[in-house]
């Protein structure tokens, strides 16, 4: 905008001097040098709802005479669109220390401590944590969150994905919109970004853990297990997950303070879906634990401890390496004891299909949609438990070879 009233030069403005008093010299449109001693600034006068105004624009030389007329029009802009340039100043202030204070780094961190590590298990918390650093803060981190676009969301997950780890991507493209459902929720931004990212992402392959779910391969594979002379605490483990059947890392992780042996119960108080779980004990899982007890008990709080470190628990790899060895390797692993018994409790022994998901630590809901706590229905999956121990025995010792 061109104002035919500019009165003063850069050369002016530049020598003007104080007299001992406020000294105002005008340039038009309401903009004035204020000059008081040695000190310079710019004062704008306006009008808004019949009201005489006042917005200082800066100080001298900081801001210069091209300056202030610059500020000048783009308050006279905004006046003529009925907004008030001292609130609207206020406004921008406001956002810009919002937008500082809610960067995307602040938003993760604050859905990771008050939401995500207390509904999941802290190793899944971990992990997600690790791939929100690894895969988004280089690019994110330091960025207002109101400030992120599907573009940019965008250039994170193509990145991943140029490296050949599509799974990856879906999983950091979740983890991004759980942080925007948070920010959503908290009133820091008004949306998902990644809902206009639905079905941009290449598909993956499911994969299947490997897992032998006939009887007279898994007849074969206790056999094994029980002939298998490794790391005390990891052979242990071994011979305890198929009566188990819980996730292998809720399974080397678990804590001496966990096990009831007056109930028969280990009581995990969370699992990887966040709820907690209460695993009825055979008999045959009792003795287990009672012959590591006197190795294990005193010397560390986990029950099968690391074989470096009794403070930290066996490590993740322990059962895979030691199935490997017997000679397993692609054929099982740690997980697929949850699917040896998902397939014969139901198919063998006939259990209902809505109990041996409870068991296994799924998310099950009755007929109201409501989910099942952990004690519902706990005297029969004690039962099944005990009834898969002794099939599972009768699978180690069959009695001849005409087994299934």
């Amino acid at each position: 905008m061109a104002h035919q009233l500019n009165k003063l030069s850069a050369k002016e403005v530049k020598n003007a001097i104080g007299s001992g008093k406020i000294r105002k010299l005008a340039d038009g449109g309401g903009l004035t040098l204020v000059i008081k001693g040695e000190s310079k600034y710019w004062w704008l006068r306006y009008r808004f709802a019949g009201n005489e105004k006042t917005l200082s624009l800066g100080s001298y030389p900081q801001v210069s005479l091209a300056d202030a007329r610059r500020a000048r029009d783009e308050a006279k802009a905004l006046l003529q669109q009925k907004t008030d340039p001292s609130a609207h100043r206020r406004q921008e202030s406001t956002k810009r220390v919002s937008d500082g204070e809610n960067t995307f780094r602040t938003l993760c961190k604050d859905w990771y401590e008050q939401k995500h590590s207390v509904e999941v298990t802290e190793a899944h918390a971990v992990r997600n944590w690790r791939r929100l650093e690894i895969y988004t803060f280089p690019l994110l981190a330091r960025r207002p969150i109101r400030s992120i676009q599907p573009v940019d969301v965008l250039q994170v997950l193509d990145a991943i994905v140029r490296k050949g780890n599509t799974e990856t991507a879906h999983r950091v493209k979740t983890l991004i919109s759980l942080v925007f459902r948070y920010a959503v929720a908290t009133s820091r931004v008004d949306s998902d970004v990644t809902r206009d990212l639905t079905g941009y992402l290449p598909k993956t392959q499911v994969k299947h853990q490997h897992a032998l779910v006939r009887p007279a391969e898994v007849s074969r594979l206790l056999q094994d297990i029980h002939t298998y002379q490794g790391h005390f605490a990891t052979s242990a483990a071994l011979r305890l997950s198929p009566l188990v059947f819980t996730r292998p890392g809720d399974t080397r992780q678990m804590l001496w303070a966990q096990i009831d042996f007056s109930k028969a119960q280990w009581e995990l108080p969370t699992t990887k879906n966040g709820a907690p779980l209460i695993v009825p004990l055979s008999d045959q899982a009792i003795a287990i634990l009672r012959d590591v007890e006197p190795v294990t008990k005193h010397r560390s709080p986990y029950v099968f401890p690391n074989a470096r470190d009794a403070k930290r628990p066996m490590s993740n790899v322990a059962i895979k390496a030691a199935l490997d060895r017997m000679g397993y390797g692609g054929k099982m692993t740690a997980h697929g004891f949850r699917a040896v018994a998902r397939t014969l409790l139901q198919e063998e022994l006939k259990y209902p299909v809505n109990l041996i998901e409870m068991q296994l630590g799924h998310r099950v809901a009755d007929m109201h949609g409501r989910a099942y706590n952990r004690t519902e229905f706990l005297g029969d999956r004690s039962s099944m438990m005990q009834a898969w121990a002794d099939y599972l025995d009768d699978l180690r010792h069959p009695p001849d070879a005409t087994q299934k």
